[in-house]
């Protein structure tokens, strides 16, 4: 059977060097803990129509926006479990809709065009998607490695730290080895807060001593910007 979930938040970035980063974990110290699977490395194909029709809206920057990716935390295998994500952001909202299927059965169902081997209002959600914009296709495999904390006395409240962001545009499977192009400059880290509510007092006197202020940095969108000539003004609109 399918898994599948439903998430609803903001996702708040920071362009982050080495200074900052450590100065956040000292002060994210005695609040919050790294996650059981320590730094994992986050594997993603994402999808767009032929003429990039996705990411060239996003970076518009609508009221809203949406995208489509399959992720594994690992090399994934043929029976092996990946996520498929339809992502959609509304007003700076993030909604998240996700289902775990067998990599063989994810990529067998968008191969053929039929829909996912599984009954749910997220399925029908997906396969809407995927028939409305027709000619959706794998464009990017973009990776990257993570750390991820949660909080010590519970509640929703996320804080992850992304680096070694890489992006190609062949080779792309979720069963393949990490390599491509980075997208950040030497000593970066992408910080992402995720909640629901407010950010935590102590978080936001931290930010506000490191003098740090919120991106709109996209992982897609910057390779998008990367490919397309290296277009130094569509790069400055993707962070």
């Amino acid at each position: 059977m399918a898994y599948q979930a439903t998430f609803q938040r903001f996702e708040i970035k920071y362009l982050l060097n080495r200074q900052d980063k450590i100065k956040i974990l000292q002060a994210m110290d005695p609040h919050m803990r790294l996650d059981t699977y320590g730094r994992t490395t986050i594997r993603n194909i994402y999808f767009d129509t032929d003429n990039y029709r996705l990411i060239r809206r996003s970076l518009e920057k609508p009221a809203y926006k949406e995208k489509l990716r399959l992720r594994s935390y690992q090399a994934a295998g043929p029976q092996d479990p990946v996520f498929v994500e339809l992502k959609k952001k509304y007003q700076s909202v993030v909604y998240k809709r996700r289902m775990t299927l067998p990599l063989e059965q994810a990529v067998e169902s968008f191969a053929q065009g039929t829909p996912l081997p599984a009954l749910s209002q997220i399925g029908e959600e997906i396969d809407y998607f995927r028939r409305f914009y027709q000619t959706l296709r794998p464009a990017v495999f973009l990776s990257y490695e993570r750390e991820a904390f949660f909080p010590l006395e519970g509640g929703d409240f996320r804080v992850t730290f992304d680096e070694n962001i890489l992006y190609r545009r062949q080779d792309l499977s979720l069963g393949s080895g990490v390599y491509g192009i980075p997208l950040l400059e030497e000593g970066q880290t992408l910080m992402e807060i995720k909640t629901s509510g407010a950010i935590p007092l102590w978080m936001s006197r931290i930010l506000n001593q490191r003098h740090l202020y919120k991106t709109s940095f996209s992982k897609y969108g910057a390779a998008y910007c990367h490919m397309t000539a290296g277009n130094r003004q569509l790069w400055k609109e993707a962070m």
